[in-house]
């Protein structure tokens, strides 16, 4: 496997606090990558340690191919945006960008920041300083600031926190173009799951500082996408019917329910066996299992109300 990025039993202390701990994760090249977690989790802590604002108390990551100094000799191909982008408020988007490119050593910026400027939406901005800019035009600019210098590898924390319905779709969409024509690495974490599962290709889940999950969405659709849910007058017997008629997945869930995975197209069948059985059949449907659902499931958390 290609990875543009990995760690190994990278760990953060503070003091007798691990913010994280022995974590590994596998960024693949081409990829958006999502870190989901709760607040205080860990994420920025592990986004601080991989773009190189933090040093890790143990553990190593590898970075294109690279670990150790070789790897630190290789940030000015990431891109970064944590917390909130530092910007100065009285210039404008390009001055901002013209800033940065000369701090990065970038000789003839001017037709790249053009370029990066219309990829943001931000081309119609002219001189207006962007202090005055609405807050999803902020990040949008903080996004283009990561992106100059034509990084390899973007790290963003929150990007879409606070954004409107429609300034979150307008990133997305950017983030779709950097990844998908600039072919730019994208690591992300988000409290929006469903905005992210619209979008990552991988996902690591961090709970309490500790990496619980690693999966891309292939694994995910797989093991947690569509499965078959039923509702009967008698789980065990029905569990014990279906498994007898060659239904292999067949389990009950934590609300006592039967869950039958890779069996979409027999509900028919399986409704009929139950029928026959004179077992009482309350509710037979197919249900799919969201990325938030999952990570509630894995965490121990619950639905807000």
């Amino acid at each position: 496997m290609n990875y543009i990025m990995e760690t190994n039993g990278l760990t953060k202390m503070y003091g007798s606090k691990a913010a994280a701990k022995d974590i590994n994760i596998h960024i693949r090249e081409g990829e958006v990558y999502g870190l989901i977690g709760r607040n205080g989790a860990g994420k920025t802590t592990i986004m601080r340690m991989l773009s190189g604002l933090s040093n890790p108390t143990s553990g190593t990551f590898t970075m294109f191919g690279k670990t150790g100094n070789e790897a630190k000799k290789l940030m000015h191909q990431v891109g970064v945006l944590i917390e909130h982008p530092g910007l100065y408020p009285r210039l404008s988007a390009k001055e901002n960008l013209k800033i940065k490119s000369i701090a990065l050593g970038i000789k003839d910026a001017a037709k790249q920041i053009d370029e990066i400027i219309e990829l943001v939406g931000l081309e119609n901005t002219g001189k207006k300083p962007c202090g005055s800019f609405s807050l999803g035009m902020r990040q949008r600019l903080g996004i283009a600031l990561a992106v100059i210098g034509q990084p390899k590898l973007i790290i963003l924390d929150e990007p879409i926190n606070g954004l409107d319905p429609q300034g979150i779709v307008e990133v997305r969409k950017m983030l779709e173009t950097l990844r998908d024509e600039k072919k730019i690495t994208i690591m992300i974490s988000s409290h929006i799951l469903e905005e992210l599962e619209k979008l990552a290709d991988s996902y690591g889940i961090i709970h309490e500082g500790l990496i619980i999950d690693e999966f891309s969405t292939e694994e995910f659709t797989k093991k947690c996408g569509q499965f078959v849910t039923i509702k009967t007058g008698n789980n065990e017997k029905t569990v014990e019917l279906l498994k007898k008629s060659g239904f292999k997945d067949v389990s009950i869930d934590n609300d006592h329910h039967i869950r039958v995975g890779e069996a979409l197209k027999d509900t028919a069948k399986m409704a009929k066996l139950i029928v026959n059985a004179n077992i009482d059949l309350n509710e037979i449907i197919i249900t799919n299992t969201s990325l938030e659902d999952y990570y509630l499931s894995v965490t121990g958390g619950k639905h807000n109300g």
